[in-house]
């Protein structure tokens, strides 16, 4: 009869503990940026020294099939706040430029895209945004913020809209130089010498050229060059510079402890937010280039710079599960780890030093849908709810965040939009042993590049790319002669009938399979093709958020915490930081 008790108030108090936690659970998002999946101890690295990360592997859930939405960072993110297909939502370029490259640019996260953080704010969840944004900031003034974070749902806002670039680092060479010189200096100097040579026929009498449609050529010709050496030769004040909420407090940005300032920044919000249910997202600059590291971990690792940057990554991660257990919500709240993309294979210092990372056995890298662009780091955390030390093999999607905590906070998922992320949970807990994700479609930019079907009655991850990149060199792994690899015309190259891999026997990508090598090829390749005809008439016209209109420069648009006149510099953060050292 005691025993029967004991049992009957144990099982009462177990399932009290799992209402509590279950009902609007804290929300920890780790995002790390172009980190190989190859980079971390618990995904089978042996000199990268990442306790933190793998403790979290240890305690939780590992994703091995877990697929980013696209192998470039502002689509790939659009995809993870928002839960859908980034051609959805205008956020797949259907130009060479895939991602945002300029604060003062005009396009972003369209406002009339739903995501976590807005569903979330809505359900009473304090939220906030700490690192990288990179999918907008204004739309027709410098102040009107109509894509930035504040205005998707998130509460409090400490970080960078646009990315960090090598331009932001002195030192570090830039991004665009290889561009400029090979699309803008040869079409000056044609330009040049053809304006010269109209002039010294016009003065030498053998044409009549009207003189001020001359000087009105020369005069564009002029603004245009003095406008892009003050844009380039200010490129690091004008877009590398730090926010809080809509204030600019750093302009250019200042790399020094970096690291510990949002992770400083993350733990105070925590600590704020003990008594009511909170969304955080992490958005680690680590490891996009310019890399940076800061003397704590400068030299520490076997990996060079790139290898300093993700050992601090790492102690980020620690302090953050430390704080939780500091306040007791260890239980009370779901980890989540996981990069945008792939590592970026071709990033090299001027110097020679490797600055990008390792996808593991995996073939490709940032840019590419071969599965080290799109294969990254899945890992789940919550004590009683999540069994510990598992693994999970099974096609997931970083969409699939989207509608997990978005159920869990209790809130309703949109019903007049496709949604194209699952519930994770029933997987995780093992109420279900299958992906409900059949198929998933890789996008290069807005152009399909290739599907993998996975069937419910078979263990075959089949993948088919319509096109490939062409690798520069040819018996390279990546596209190291323009730094990235492109989606179209003769930087690709065709498949007809498409290339074919069964990625459970072939996850390095090897082999393509043939007609001779798979006996069910053309019968594999027509589910496909009507997978791809359902999911194309899925797809609703919106406007595209990468045109060219949209990405480029607008003077207008140009945040400035000062003036142009001045740099538009400030630093009211190491202000800040010298009142509280005075003050204390």
């Amino acid at each position: 009869m005691r025993l029967l008790l004991f049992l009957t108030v144990c099982q009462y108090a177990i399932s009290s503990v799992h209402t509590y936690s279950v009902s609007n659970p804290n929300v920890i998002l780790l995002m790390a940026d172009d980190l190989g999946i190859g980079d971390l101890g618990c995904y089978g690295n042996r000199t990268l020294r990442t306790p933190y990360i793998d403790r979290l592997a240890k305690e939780g859930v590992t994703l091995t099939q877990h697929i980013a939405a696209s192998p470039l960072c502002t689509p790939s993110r659009a995809a993870f706040l928002t839960g859908r297909y980034p051609i959805r939502s205008g956020m797949a370029a259907f130009s060479r430029v895939g991602v945002f490259l300029f604060s003062a640019s005009s396009g972003g996260l369209p406002s009339e895209e739903i995501t976590f953080s807005k569903l979330l704010k809505q359900r009473g969840y304090a939220t906030a945004l700490i690192g990288k944004w990179h999918l907008g900031m204004n739309c027709e003034s410098s102040n009107d913020f109509c894509h930035h974070p504040l205005s998707h749902g998130f509460d409090y806002f400490y970080g960078l809209t646009v990315t960090n670039l090598r331009d932001c680092k002195p030192g570090q060479g830039s991004v665009f130089l290889k561009g400029v010189q090979k699309y803008l200096v040869i079409p000056v100097q044609i330009l040049g010498v053809t304006l010269v040579s109209l002039a010294v026929v016009h003065y030498v009498g053998l044409l009549k050229v009207p003189f001020q449609a001359l000087g009105y050529c020369l005069l564009i010709t002029a603004i245009s060059l003095v406008v892009l050496i003050f844009f380039f030769h200010h490129f690091r004040h004008l877009n590398c510079f730090l926010m809080r909420d809509h204030q600019i407090i750093q302009q250019p940005l200042s790399y020094e402890n970096l690291t510990q300032r949002l992770t400083t920044e993350a733990v105070q919000f925590i600590g704020r937010n003990t008594d009511t249910p909170f969304l955080l997202l992490l958005s680690y600059l680590h490891v996009h280039t310019a890399l940076y590291a800061s003397n704590m971990f400068r030299g520490k690792s076997k990996h060079g710079l790139y290898g300093d940057a993700v050992e601090e990554m790492d102690w980020s991660v620690g302090q953050i599960l430390d704080v939780l257990e500091k306040y007791n919500l260890r239980s009370k709240t779901l980890v989540y780890f996981s990069s945008d993309q792939g590592a970026h294979t071709e990033e090299i210092s001027s110097s020679g030093e490797v600055h990008g990372g390792y996808n593991g056995i995996y073939k490709g890298g940032k840019s590419t849908n071969w599965e080290g662009g799109i294969r990254v780091p899945g890992l789940l955390r919550w004590p009683g709810l999540i069994p510990a030390g598992t693994y999970m093999d099974e096609p997931t999607s970083n969409m699939d965040i989207f509608p997990t905590i978005v159920k869990l906070a209790g809130a309703q998922l949109p019903y007049d939009r496709i949604i194209d992320g699952h519930d994770l949970m029933p997987l995780l807990q093992g109420k279900v042993t299958r992906s409900k994700h059949e198929f998933l479609f890789h996008y290069c930019n807005a152009y399909l590049n290739a599907v993998r079907w996975h069937p419910g009655n078979s263990e075959s991850v089949w993948k088919v790319f319509f096109f490939t990149p062409n690798f520069s060199p040819e018996d390279s792994n990546g596209c190291y002669d323009s730094h990235v690899c492109f989606c179209h015309g003769g930087f690709i190259t065709r498949h007809d009938p498409p290339l074919l891999f069964d990625l459970s026997r072939d996850p390095e990508e090897k082999v393509p399979l043939t007609p001779k090598t798979e006996s069910r090829f053309y019968e594999i390749l027509k589910v496909i093709q009507l997978a791809v005809a359902s999911h194309t008439r899925s797809l609703q016209a919106v406007p595209d958020q990468l045109s060219w209109d949209n990405l480029l420069w607008k003077p207008w648009l140009q945040p400035c915490c000062s003036s142009l006149f001045q740099s538009c510099y400030c630093d009211y953060e190491s202000e800040d930081s010298l009142l509280e050292v005075h003050s204390g």
